[in-house]
């Protein structure tokens, strides 16, 4: 590598300080070094100092143009050289773009962290010395499309994901000039070895069995194979669309809204031994232990009105919420849609800077950032979801 040496005479360092105000004291220092240094580029580059003559001579110096420069301390008006031959780029431009780069990746990341564009743009300012526009950071953050689309249409054939975890978001969208409620529908997938990942997300209009099933038939359609579970909450369109999609696969319905469901029939007074009785029968995780106990508990309080609604969701749903015992390497864990919820949260957290996307497209960007970002965590990390 070329090094290039320079020095500032101190007379020129302290004419700098007496005449610069306070503020911009390192702004003027900095001036003077980068535009030396771009000089001293230049003469290197020519291989001749001013006026001489030499046979190695390369090029003839041209002058210089004008170039506004954001660093951190503020913007500098330099004095950038030029060659007659037009080949000479000083080296220190090369930097800035890496700079801007990674500049433009902060903004980036504060977007998908949930800084909303206007305190992206104070930052910016503030670490920068100049402002950048709410339509400006918005552009810039559509350069994540193509990443996020990428990402969200992957090829899934390469793992098999015995067991797939499911749930919707409702959002604020505008459109034609209205605010509608979409869905958003995020799918989990946990391979054989225990590892979880980010399967899919869409947005569509509404949970009804239409739009469930054309979210399932994306994740087929894109490799989606090998699945023996999938655990959902037991929405009535989401759990018809499991069982035309996917022939042959166990339904899982989440024990978590499943005792809630239970539960929110019982009377609040007086009902202890019958709530206790009901909490303990999902602590098993054997299907006949746990069977045993339901009917005993239906022997117990079916004859007393104030329990029979209660006994009846808990016997009609009862299988349904046991699937997870005899599937091939079965696991607590899956059991409810904890993982998807504490997911919905981190997704919710961030999108609430938000609170109204401008159209369908913003929405997917930001979510799909948002999971792309928890899903290279995920896969990061070397602990696994479960263990076998």
């Amino acid at each position: 590598m070329t090094h290039i040496h320079f020095t500032l005479k101190r007379e020129e360092i302290q004419s700098l300080i007496e005449t610069a105000v306070k503020d911009d004291i390192s702004k003027n220092i900095l001036t003077t070094v980068f535009n030396q240094l771009m000089e001293e580029q230049r003469t290197q580059y020519i291989q001749a100092s001013d006026y001489e003559r030499s046979s190695k001579r390369t090029s003839q110096r041209n002058g210089y143009y004008d170039r506004n420069w954001t660093t951190r301390i503020g913007s500098l008006d330099l004095k950038v050289p030029r060659t007659r031959d037009g080949k000479f780029s000083p080296t220190l431009f090369e930097r800035y773009q890496r700079n801007e780069k990674a500049l433009l990746a902060s903004m980036l990341e504060m977007y998908i962290s949930g800084v909303s564009t206007r305190k992206v743009s104070d930052v910016v300012e503030k670490l920068c010395g100049t402002s950048v526009s709410k339509s400006f950071v918005s552009s810039l953050t559509a350069e994540l499309d193509p990443m996020v689309n990428e990402w969200r249409n992957r090829s899934l054939s390469g793992t098999k994901y015995p067991y797939v975890v499911t749930d919707v978001l409702y959002i604020k969208v505008r459109e034609a000039g209205r605010v509608i409620s979409k869905s958003c529908h995020i799918a989990i997938g946990i391979s054989e070895d225990g590892s979880r990942e980010i399967i899919g997300f869409m947005i569509l209009n509404g949970e009804s069995e239409s739009t469930w099933h054309t979210f399932f038939e994306h994740l087929k359609k894109r490799g989606l194979h090998g699945t023996e579970l999938i655990i959902s909450d037991s929405h009535a369109g989401l759990v018809s669309a499991v069982r035309k999609s996917f022939t042959g696969v166990s339904w899982q319905r989440c024990q978590v809204h499943f005792m809630r469901n239970i539960l929110t029939r019982v009377p609040k007074r007086d009902s202890k031994a019958f709530r206790e009785a009901v909490k303990s029968i999902f602590r098993f995780t054997d299907m006949e232990l746990a069977r045993a106990a339901k009917d005993d508990l239906i022997h117990k309080f079916m004859d007393n009105k104030r329990y029979e609604k209660a006994c009846q969701i808990l016997d009609e749903g009862f299988e349904d919420a046991f699937q997870y015992t005899v599937a091939k390497k079965g696991h607590s864990r899956l059991k409810s849609t904890n993982v998807i919820e504490r997911l919905n949260q981190e997704v919710r957290r961030r999108e609430k800077v938000v609170r109204i996307f401008p159209n369908t497209d913003s929405a997917i960007r930001l979510i799909g950032a948002v999971l792309m970002d928890i899903h290279e965590e995920w896969i990061g990390s070397p602990r696994k979801y479960i263990k076998f």
